[in-house]
């Protein structure tokens, strides 16, 4: 067996990042910045008034001043102010070769074309002035390469005056569950039967990622037919992964299907619990990832090897779950020669472990928002001491 950051690195070698795309900024959300991303204009391009207000020179404090004009935001005054001589200014708009400083509307007092300030502090050059260039500047790099483009980021990318963007192409990912007692969520069950449940929960864990997903279905535990379909899926994909069937029974019968149409499979069994059996390979550019058929440890072998695969061939820099710590709230147990990921719920600065450590319940990971990571051999953990976990949403 390997351990669980050797398999996530041995996982990660096999994939490359995705050749890029350009997309319309309005269609690159959720996808991975290709290359760092300069600015192609200044902003503000010009000082800008950030209040309602008159621009004026400050020296002249408190007035008179003339009002000469106005300036709004797209209609800048095209004027030059002398001393005394103001211009009606609105936020966003350009202020006026001649002023420095903005008067706020409310600091003001008006008779006509006739201008005073009414507060008693002086006003100072550049008060509620956004100054050229205060964001950035025509050729900085605005975004990172690897930054995942979210609101802020698009909405920076347009300002910075960029209409498409090179980005990381979503993997195609392929969810396969597999086993002859598996039927479709929702079908009525024999006792002998279950739902596949594995299929939906990774359905779920993906929807957010950057991928594209497509449902296999279900193949029954027969080689053939486990041959046939996953060589048809090979050809069609980024990456299959697979539930069920990675053990050492008679009815495992994944790795020898792969194997028998050509995958060339990296690592099988991770010091790990739970989730051993995890295993992983490539048939030709695929990446075949393996993951046990019990619910909850396809869930975590998911959350450590599928999720950050994922990450990885869109285009993400650092793409393991992040690690945070918290004091736990009930005591823990030692560790043991494999490490364990244990279901908790962090609720403020606290976290809680689910005193069950079977993980053939799903109803403890339905109430699970965290993975407690207790390492090969960790001493028992008292209440009240820190643990570090990975955060599950």
């Amino acid at each position: 067996m390997i351990s669980v950051a050797e398999a996530q690195a041995r996982l990660l070698a096999l994939a490359s990042p995705l050749p890029s795309i350009e997309l319309e900024l309005t269609k690159a959300a959720r996808h991975y910045l290709h290359g760092p991303l300069h600015a192609k204009r200044t902003q503000p391009a010009a000082d800008l008034s950030a209040m309602d207000g008159y621009a004026l020179p400050a020296a002249a404090f408190h007035g008179p001043w003339h009002v000469i004009g106005e300036s709004a935001a797209g209609r800048p005054f095209a004027g030059v102010l002398d001393r005394n001589q103001a211009v009606r200014i609105f936020t966003g708009a350009h202020v006026p070769a001649g002023a420095d400083t903005i008067l706020i509307q409310e600091d003001a007092s008006r008779d006509g074309d006739t201008l005073m300030a009414t507060a008693k502090d002086a006003l100072a050059p550049g008060m509620h002035i956004r100054t050229a260039g205060g964001d950035f500047s025509s050729g900085d790099t605005v975004l990172a390469t690897g930054t995942l483009l979210e609101a802020g980021p698009c909405a920076l990318a347009a300002m910075a005056g960029h209409g498409t963007i090179e980005v990381g192409r979503w993997p195609h990912v392929t969810i396969v569950a597999t086993g002859d007692e598996l039927l479709p969520a929702g079908i009525e069950c024999s006792p002998a039967q279950i739902p596949s449940s594995n299929s939906p929960m990774l359905h779920a864990m993906l929807s957010n990622l950057p991928c594209k997903i497509t449902d296999a279905g279900i193949i029954p535990d027969r080689l053939n037919e486990l041959e046939t379909r996953l060589s048809a899926l090979a050809s069609t994909t980024d990456i299959i992964v697979t539930t069920g069937g990675a053990s050492v029974g008679d009815h495992d019968l994944v790795q020898a299907a792969l194997r028998n149409i050509g995958a060339d499979m990296d690592f099988w069994k991770v010091a790990m619990r739970p989730g051993k059996p995890v295993m992983a390979g490539k048939i030709g550019n695929t990446i075949v990832l393996g993951l046990p058929g019990n619910p909850t440890s396809a869930f975590v072998t998911a959350f450590l090897f599928l999720l950050p695969l994922i990450r990885h061939m869109a285009g993400c820099l650092s793409p393991l779950p992040e690690i945070f710590e918290a004091k736990t709230v009930n005591a823990l147990f030692p560790g043991g020669s494999r490490a364990e990921y244990v279901r908790g719920k962090v609720e403020g600065g606290s976290i809680t472990a689910f005193t069950s450590r079977d993980s053939g319940l799903v109803s403890p990971l339905s109430q699970s928002n965290a993975l407690i990571i207790r390492d090969v051999n960790a001493p028992a953990t008292p209440a009240g001491a820190p643990v570090q976990y990975h955060r599950l949403f």
